[in-house]
């Protein structure tokens, strides 16, 4: 795991971008603080920032040169099978000079190019320069795991792992209000787009290859979208899981310092632990937990797990106090708004975490893949009607009026139940995007006063809900999840906190395998109307406690609202938000400003929380990175 950054030069401009590649390098020095070297050749910079995992020598660092000197590697990731790919390697006469993943992958691509990462199960993004026709070669992963993001104008073209690393080289920091759209309903803008205009992410099972000022970009790898024919039983699919999800924990275990796994207590961690114990003697396992928060608080569930499969088990008790001292942390690392909240207890986590092991194990992505949310529970039960559909549009009236918010057990039911009755009205697409997000139209139209393109912003919208219908079934739902969510929010927050404090995370779910199987199932292998994520619960039943079952899910909810109302009111209202900040700014109306403290402070505050820590992301990043 490491940073990575670079620059191809069309003109003499974009060569005097070449002298900032040591300082992009050193604004990535959490990703990789074990080390760094930059390479350069003609009108090419390549620099790269370490984090030792797999043959931690220097006979591994980067820029990784093969034998001949003609091909040059910056690698961010990890090739999981590489170990298979270079015995076969060694049987064709190659002579390896390390024992990393990084010296097996640019062979590969020295004789197969862009069709060798069809063979890498892994994570990565990478750029290969090619000093015989002076080409350059770029790639990100299937699934978005890791970031890479691209700067192009007709001078040059830049990429890095960050967003600060694509600053540091003085870049027209122009804002992307179409994005801003975009953020301001999801809380967090999904690639394609950036912040910026000039900036774009490459998306996930994207490459670009750059030779003689020519940029061209190709699709290296779609989810599979048909149904297995023959479909296999409920039964033989279950095994097949368990197979398939052994295998990907194994292949993760491959590490040459010290690894653990996060252990939450749900299904999907609890999963990763047990398959990791049989190949693990005493894995080191690490939960939090909530001394305040008692409803969120499932290390109970974490130390039965524990317990069953006799991991050296952690957990990290923390108060409000504790997530309190660190939001500070958490916003002076993000360089991009970025407003899930959730992102303070990961960044805690990995914090305390990496204080033990480098490398760290997690569940991330069996939700999105195998429906495990409750908007995946809402879509279904609105999509196959019936009495509950019935009775909730019935009571439309009624959930208005009765107090909405996340906050409280009792709020919370009521925003879900409204948000499901707004949902029965609308088309599939607009449904599913207006779940997705915090924000509706009318709120936005009194909210912004700054001018964007409101059919590039249709156009995106339709963009990130072109799945939704085509499959007609639970897929379409997930299939979008994988493309939007995943990738816009999940992973970045994973990536993002675990960066910030050195350490990699590796989720089996992920696996090419496992995604590609999970896609080929059918739908109702995966929710119906008895559960969600069926067939992962179903498959490893017999190996968990039991207690792990017919429990209510609680999703941690970082108590915003009172640090809204009380430690932070001055600081947002007087400082973030105050009428001359948004009047200079000319973003945001202060009339909705207002509004919004009024909901805060009402008995039915609803999405505003959620929207309030949007803005305050977002003004803490423009102060910084901006103003």
């Amino acid at each position: 795991m490491c940073g990575i950054t670079g620059v191809v030069a069309f003109s003499y401009a974009g060569e005097v971008k070449l002298n900032k590649l040591e300082d992009s390098v050193k604004a990535l020095r959490k990703r990789g603080p074990d080390g760094n070297g930059i390479f350069k050749e003609k009108n090419i910079g390549l620099g790269h920032a370490r984090l030792s995992i797999i043959d931690v020598s220097n006979n591994a660092a980067q820029p990784f040169k093969d034998a001949t000197g003609r091909y040059t590697i910056v690698f961010n990731g990890e090739f999981f099978n590489f170990k298979e790919h270079k015995r076969e390697l060694e049987k064709q006469g190659v002579v390896f000079r390390s024992t990393s993943d990084t010296e097996v992958l640019l062979e590969l691509y020295i004789r197969e190019g862009a069709g060798c990462l069809h063979k890498v199960n892994g994570f990565f993004a990478i750029a290969i320069h090619d000093r015989s026709d002076n080409s350059l070669f770029i790639a990100r992963d299937r699934f978005g795991v890791k970031p890479l993001l691209i700067f192009q104008d007709s001078d040059c073209l830049i990429f890095a792992s960050e967003m600060k690393a694509i600053m540091a080289y003085d870049i027209d920091k122009s804002l992307n209000y179409e994005a801003l759209y975009e953020y301001l309903h999801l809380n967090y803008i999904p690639a394609p787009e950036t912040i910026f205009r000039k900036v774009r992410k490459l998306l996930p099972g994207h490459s670009i290859f750059i030779q003689n000022s020519k940029v061209e970009e190709n699709t290296w790898y779609n989810l599979p979208s048909t149904t297995e024919t023959p479909v296999p039983s409920y039964l033989n699919a279950q095994n097949t899981l368990q197979s398939k999800m052994d295998e990907a924990v194994e292949r993760r275990l491959v590490s040459d310092v010290p690894l653990g796994a996060f252990l939450s207590g749900g299904i999907d961690s609890s999963v990763v632990v047990a398959l990791a114990s049989k190949h693990t003697k005493h894995l080191s396992t690490f939960s939090i937990g909530y001394k305040d928060e008692p409803l969120f608080d499932e290390t109970k569930y974490a130390k039965l797990v524990a317990n069953k499969f006799q991991t050296n088990h952690t957990v990290f008790s923390l108060t409000n106090k504790d997530l309190f001292n660190h939001l500070q942390d958490v916003l002076e690392y993000i360089d991009e708004p970025f407003a899930d909240s959730s992102a303070l207890a990961v960044y805690i986590l990995s914090k305390e975490t990496r204080k033990h092991v480098t490398v760290a194990l997690s569940g991330d992505g069996a939700d999105e893949i195998f429906g495990g949310y409750m908007k995946h529970h809402g879509e279904w039960v609105l999509r196959n009607g019936g009495f509950k559909s019935e009775v909730v549009k019935m009571l439309g009236p009624v959930w208005n009026v009765l107090p909405a918010s996340r906050n409280s057990t009792f709020g919370n039911i009521v925003r879900k139940l409204r948000k499901f009755n707004d949902g029965l009205s609308q088309s599939n697409a607009d449904r599913y995007w207006q779940w997705c997000g915090y924000a509706d139209g009318k709120y936005l139209k009194e909210l912004i006063s700054f001018s964007y393109d409101e059919e590039k912003t249709k156009n995106l919208k339709t963009y990130h809900t072109r799945s939704i219908g085509k499959e007609n079934n639970m897929n379409d739902v997930l299939r979008s999840d994988v493309s939007l969510v995943l990738p816009g929010d999940m992973l970045t927050k994973v990536d993002l906190m675990s960066m910030a404090n050195s350490l990699e995370v590796r989720s089996p779910f992920m696996d090419v395998n496992v995604v590609d199987f999970a896609f080929k199932l059918p739908p109702d292998y995966k929710i119906n109307g008895q559960g969600r994520k069926r067939i992962v619960q179903d498959a490893f039943r017999n190996i968990l406690p039991p207690e792990l079952y017919n429990r209510p899910k609680h999703g941690f909810e970082v108590p915003l609202l009172k640090w809204f109302q009380q430690e932070l009111n001055s600081w947002i209202f007087d400082d973030l938000l105050n009428d001359k900040q948004l009047k200079d700014q000319g973003l945001f109306t202060i009339e909705s400003i207002k509004n919004l403290k009024l909901q805060l402070n009402s008995s039915n505050p609803g999405d505003a929380v959620a929207r309030i820590w949007g803005l305050i992301v977002f003004q803490q990043w423009y102060l910084k990175w901006i103003k």
